[in-house]
Order: C-alpha cells, then structure tokens, then sequence
C-alpha cells in the first residue's frame, strides 16, 4: 500500500487568474492521484475562500481526492468541502465532530511527538500531520524537528501520521522508515508544470516504498 499524499495549496493573490491557475492545479493533482488536497489561504476573507472551496471541489469531482478547508470549519461545512484541517491551536476535533455530516474528514497539526500523542486522545480525529520535519522554504526560520522526532510522534499515535516540511522525493524513503503514513507537501505540487503532477506522484509513491538512505 502506497502513501498517503497530501497536497497542501500554495497562496493565492486575490484575483481571477491566479484563483483559476489554482482551480487548475487542484484538479490535475487529484486526477494525477493525491488522497487528499487541503485549501489553505488563511489571508483570503470568508467569501473569497469559500468561492475557492467550491471551484475546488466541483474540480476533484469525479476523483478518490477529499478536499479539506485549511482551519475554517464554517467555509468546509458550508461549501460541501469533504473535511476540515485544524492548526495545533485549533477547536477540538470532538467539536467539529457534532456537527458535521458522515465521512466528514478531521486532522490536526501537531509539532512534537507528546501533542500528537495527546491529540490521538481525542477520539474524533482521522489524522495528524507532523512537522516541521525539514526546513521548508514556506516556513522560513522555523526549526526542523527532524527524522527522530517523526518516528517518535508515529510512535506514539494510533492515528496515520502524515509527514510535513521539506518534502523531497530523496527525503520519502526514511519518512516512509520513520512509521508515517504519507506526507503533505506544497513545494513538491506547486514547483511543475500541470501535466508533471502525475508523474510527482508516482515518483512519490515509489520513493515512500524504496528503503534509501537517510537524507
């Protein structure tokens, strides 16, 4: 069984073009085969980024890929988003968990090994991402946790971890190695042509399932 992989969306700039180049890429990634696709624009007011969510997710249609809202319970829950990724300081899982509808998809950030552990305990949540793992150019001057602290966090999680920062195909190997269930990634879907996102994602597929060596 291969990873689960996850396509995080890189900013958009309000503006017809760049929301459609964005539209665009969300399809083609979940035609070439990402799991999941998760909305995240934190700058885009209510409106704007419910519009997105919606274009989003008219363009998965017809694909296994879930599309989740990056925190916004309200924009997921309203724009028939398939599921909602909250911040480490986010609302409980079991809050969201209420009031959404069956199959509804709820995962959380996590940054050490003992908050993954203690967000597990929630009951409510399908999974976790954790990271940073290696420096990432989306988050400059943030510390990488690194390989260990992965394992660690998967370790001590019932739940499927997902691995975030600095994904590589080079890296996929030892992320695979260190217990996590696939990775979430925006440089490696934003960086290529459309028509490449396909051939990202076998090659991810196969780096998570080739041992390697450490990165």
């Amino acid at each position: 069984m291969g990873p689960v992989i996850c396509m995080i969306t890189p900013s958009v700039h309000p503006g017809a073009d760049a929301e459609q180049a964005l539209v665009d890429r969300v399809g083609a990634a979940a035609r070439a085969g990402a799991h999941l696709i998760q909305v995240r624009q934190p700058h885009l007011e209510g409106r704007t980024l419910a519009r997105l969510v919606e274009r989003s997710v008219h363009a998965a249609k017809g694909t296994a890929a879930r599309v989740l809202v990056n925190d916004r319970v309200d924009v997921a829950l309203t724009t028939g988003a398939h599921g909602v990724h909250l911040r480490g300081d986010s609302m409980p899982a079991a809050r969201v968990r209420v009031i959404a509808p069956p199959g509804f998809v709820i995962g959380r950030s996590v940054h050490d090994p003992g908050e993954g552990a203690q967000a597990a305990q929630d009951g409510t949540l399908d999974y976790l991402i954790f990271g940073t793992v290696f420096t990432s150019r989306s988050k400059p001057g943030a510390g990488a946790a690194g390989i260990d602290a992965l394992a660690a966090a998967c370790a001590a999680s019932a739940l499927p971890v997902l691995a975030v920062g600095g994904m590589t195909h080079p890296r996929l190997g030892a992320v695979a190695r260190a217990g996590a269930a696939g990775f979430a990634a925006i440089g490696l879907f934003a960086d290529v042509p459309l028509d490449a996102l396909r051939l990202v994602v076998e090659q991810a597929c196969s780096a998570f399932d080739t041992p390697g060596r450490d990165p």
